[in-house]
């Protein structure tokens, strides 16, 4: 059998391959001789950026070829299996599939990476959760609580305004336009657009420019033009996104919405983009609340969004019973915490976060309240296009449209992109 990822040793993704040829390679192939079975596992890894490899794969399973046993970008299993070059779990093993017990650690709102129209196409590995982050030092020049967490939009608002009073800060960066470009849609449309209660996509249709929509481009209406709350010019700069962790790093914003990226990667004191020396003390997080309590997704009071990788099966393997083997081999407690051994990640189970996290206050806060809340982009070819649209709504307001003549403009280009109004939701 063969494993397939985008990784390289000595190149990208150095770590992780060298996890699949010295941990779980040879492994697997023990485990499975333990049990009177001689496995053979060869790895074939690709260093090159995402569309390159998402084209190898498709190519692939296009030529009934490939790797038994590959990853993929959760955003594209939906296109996958559109495709048809990928198949239900079930299809593909049978009910073995379906009797693995590693589910029982993996939250449900996380299985959504993996599922597309109800049924799991693989087993999801890392993932991520976005948050408020907050400055603390700020908040208690601002009279306002360390432990801040708004229930409602409104008290969002309310700490901005308190903000505003503190000479030389920016209350709220929430990011928007197309400079920003997917960071817009992930850390700031669709957080807001499943705390109205919608997704972009449900029931295979699109959410318009409706109600909901209206909503959240009436939010950043009130942070980018109302109140100024929020800088505009900041939203159209080509480098605005790196500009806002600066100056979040320097403590000149006061709230910001991001990714645990933000937390690990750009504010980290020694190897940080934007290092923050006083991060761990003064730097809050917090759960992103919905519009209004009970009012989001699911009836939730906070809500997030979430990306990560999907370990899949190639549905044409001469083994797809040892193919499954060996993928939940590659998901089980041992083989995670071996690929988390000195970074420690989120995953995308509960056991092994509860363990190799225990000592990473932040991660483990993802991990215990913010992934069972989390919601996942619709993994459609179309979905770029339809978040360019939204991105596009959200410039529009900060250059001083009305929301609701951004929101029919973004109706319309929905409905270009997505093949009519049929495909359109009203609400």
């Amino acid at each position: 059998m063969v494993i397939s990822r985008n990784a390289i040793e000595g190149g990208k993704n150095t770590g992780e391959a060298e996890w699949i040829t010295k941990s779980v390679i040879p492994g697997f192939v023990a485990q499975q001789k333990a049990k009177g079975v001689t496995a053979k596992v060869s790895f074939r890894g690709y260093g090159v950026d995402d569309e390159p490899y998402k084209t190898k794969m498709a190519l692939d399973l296009k030529s009934r070829s490939g790797a038994d046993v590959f990853d993929i970008d959760g955003i594209w299993v939906g296109e996958f299996a559109q495709a048809g070059y990928i198949a239900p779990l079930q299809d593909v093993v049978g009910a073995k599939s379906e009797m693995w017990d590693g589910w029982a650690q993996i939250p449900k709102s996380v299985q959504q990476l993996v599922t597309f129209e109800g049924k799991r196409y693989g087993i999801p590995g890392g993932t991520d959760g976005r948050v408020l982050f907050y400055n603390k030092k700020l908040f208690t020049q601002a009279g306002l609580p360390a432990d801040w967490q708004p229930k409602s939009w409104d008290e969002i608002l309310t700490a901005g305004r308190a903000l505003k009073k503190v000479p030389g800060v920016t209350p709220i960066q929430l990011n928007a336009g197309t400079a920003m470009g997917e960071a817009t849609s992930m850390q700031g449309v669709l957080p807001l657009l499943v705390g109205t209660g919608s997704e972009i996509y449900t029931g295979g249709k699109w959410t318009g420019g409706g109600a909901a929509v209206k909503q959240v481009l009436g939010l950043y209406s009130t942070i980018y033009g109302k109140e100024g709350l929020g800088d505009p010019k900041l939203q159209q700069e080509a480098k605005g996104r790196d500009k806002s962790f600066e100056e979040f790093a320097k403590g000149k914003i006061g709230i910001l919405a991001e990714g645990d990226y933000f937390w690990r990667d750009v504010l980290n004191p020694k190897t940080g983009v934007a290092k923050m020396p006083s991060r761990d003390t003064d730097v809050g997080y917090t759960m992103i609340p919905a519009v209004t309590a009970g009012k989001g997704v699911r009836g939730q009071s906070f809500v997030s969004m979430s990306g990560g990788s999907a370990t899949v099966l190639n549905p044409n393997t001469k083994y797809p019973q040892q193919a499954f083997e060996l993928l939940s081999y590659m998901n089980s407690p041992e083989m995670m915490k071996a690929r988390t051994a000195g970074t420690p990640e989120i995953t995308s189970r509960t056991d092994v976060n509860n363990e190799v996290l225990k000592d990473d206050a932040f991660l483990k806060y993802l991990s215990d309240k913010v992934l069972p809340i989390t919601s996942y982009r619709p993994g459609l070819a179309v979905y770029p296009q339809v978040s360019t649209a939204l991105q596009e709504a959200t410039a529009e307001v900060v250059s001083g449209k009305s929301p609701d003549e951004a929101a029919a403009a973004y109706t319309k280009k929905l409905e270009g992109i997505v093949g009519g109004a049929d495909h359109v939701t009203a609400n």
